[in-house]
């Protein structure tokens, strides 16, 4: 059977979302107002922690979005946002706001959502609302603008058969996440019940120094005795090109390295600089955040320290040490448009540093913890870059997926799915 083409307008409709009043907005609450914030640029639902913003006030009940909705973005509030889809992950959580679209589907028997979801997150149709937008400094869609897309459209058990594969790698990429979370949950706990709550291995047995009130052996230090935190390098724009090593800034650190990621050679570059798997990174300007670099190796950027444990503590310890640390870290912030911290607090912020034996088996416990993430952000990447070469080929008919028996995982790709188990 042959692809058609079609206009966007044919098969869809897009409707705006509602202007919610900035004095009903809170930092808790029930229901969050989605921003384009809340999209990937490739495509996908961010969830954006502490920055999403609530409502209290009223607004008409069908603002309220449900789990399988599709929004695009109609505003470009940061670079390569316009036009990404999102799927709504669940009921009765998110609020439609007014720089979103809704998109629906005109008939059924035409056109399969999620197939249109995964045609929104195509160069083809994001090439064609950026063309057509309006605005000098931030661009602006429309739902008659997006009608206007021109896209090949094939038979319904076609696009059913298409969203069925893509769905599969989305299902396994989404279940490593779940599982991810989870292990991080599970050591920032671990560390929370030996270091905070003092309930370790032993801690029954254990005499304590009447002058710290902590087990012999124990200690409080600052972070600076403990590690070197290095700046990253000051790149100027003429250092930046699209060859090289990525150079990781704030934004590479909360979504990782893309297209848009600038690169640099590093042959000028002082080795110190890279950044490698596995190694912690801090964000001390902007937005203050702790993390493992999980992804290829790359350069640091200005604003971010590189973490490097000295001998005395492990990455471990001293990564999930941080996170604890960061609500700490939050109240001396200085800087009114762009809150920051400064060198010193880094001596003036403590934890507690344990003996040497109970460092050692937390350790043992924790870093095989990371590793079990490590490998399946490992695993992401493989299954987004097939996901990724896959998506334009299968949604332009280059690959002809009409006689194509879909495996077991594929018809049925929840079943795989398993949640991790305690470590």
């Amino acid at each position: 059977m042959t692809w058609k083409q079609i206009t966007l307008g044919e098969i869809l409709r897009v409707k705006h979302g509602w202007a919610f009043k900035s004095e009903h907005f809170s930092d808790v609450g029930q229901h969050i107002v989605l921003t384009p914030g809340n999209f990937y640029e490739e495509g996908g639902f961010k969830a954006r922690g502490d920055k999403d913003r609530f409502y209290s006030g009223d607004y008409p009940s069908e603002y309220l979005l449900s789990k399988g909705n599709v929004i695009v973005a109609m505003t470009e509030q940061g670079e390569g946002l316009l036009g990404s889809a999102a799927i709504i992950p669940e009921n009765d959580r998110y609020l439609h706001n007014q720089r979103l679209g809704l998109v629906t589907i005109k008939n059924d028997a035409e056109a399969d959502l999620f197939f249109v979801y995964k045609l929104f997150n195509t160069q083809i149709v994001r090439q064609q609302i950026s063309g057509s937008a309006s605005g000098a400094k931030v661009k602006h869609t429309a739902p008659e603008r997006i009608y206007k897309c021109m896209v090949e459209l094939p038979p319904l058990h076609l696009q059913k058969k298409i969203a069925t594969i893509l769905s599969a790698y989305d299902d396994l990429i989404e279940n490593n996440l779940k599982r991810i979370k989870l292990l991080e949950e599970m050591a920032q706990i671990t560390y929370e019940e030996w270091f905070v709550r003092l309930k370790f291995h032993g801690h029954e047995t254990m005499p304590l120094d009447s002058a710290t009130g902590l087990p012999v052996g124990w200690g409080r230090r600052s972070l600076l005795s403990v590690a070197e935190f290095l700046n990253g390098y000051a790149f100027k724009p003429e250092d930046l090109g699209e060859n090289g090593y990525p150079v990781i800034k704030i934004k590479e650190l909360k979504n990782g390295v893309d297209a848009s990621t600038p690169r640099n050679d590093g042959k000028h570059i002082p080795a110190k600089y890279i950044v490698n798997e596995g190694d912690i990174l801090f964000s001390w300007s902007a937005s203050l955040e702790v993390i493992i670099w999980q992804n290829e190796t790359g350069l640091l950027n200005q604003h971010l320290f590189k973490v490097i444990p000295n001998r005395e503590v492990e990455k471990s310890f001293l990564y999930l040490a941080l996170k604890e640390c960061l609500p700490i870290f939050d109240n001396l912030t200085t800087g009114a448009t762009m809150k920051h911290i400064k060198r010193k607090e880094l001596d003036f912020v403590k934890i507690i540093v344990p003996d040497k034996s109970i460092l050692t088996q937390f350790d043992s416990y924790a870093s095989s913890i990371f590793q079990s993430i490590l490998n399946l952000n490992s695993q992401n990447r493989f299954l987004k870059e097939a996901r990724d070469i896959l998506l334009p080929r299968l949604m332009t008919g280059m690959i002809d997926v009409e006689q194509l028996v879909l495996p077991e995982l594929f018809n049925h790709p929840s079943a795989s799915m398993q949640e991790p188990q305690s470590l």
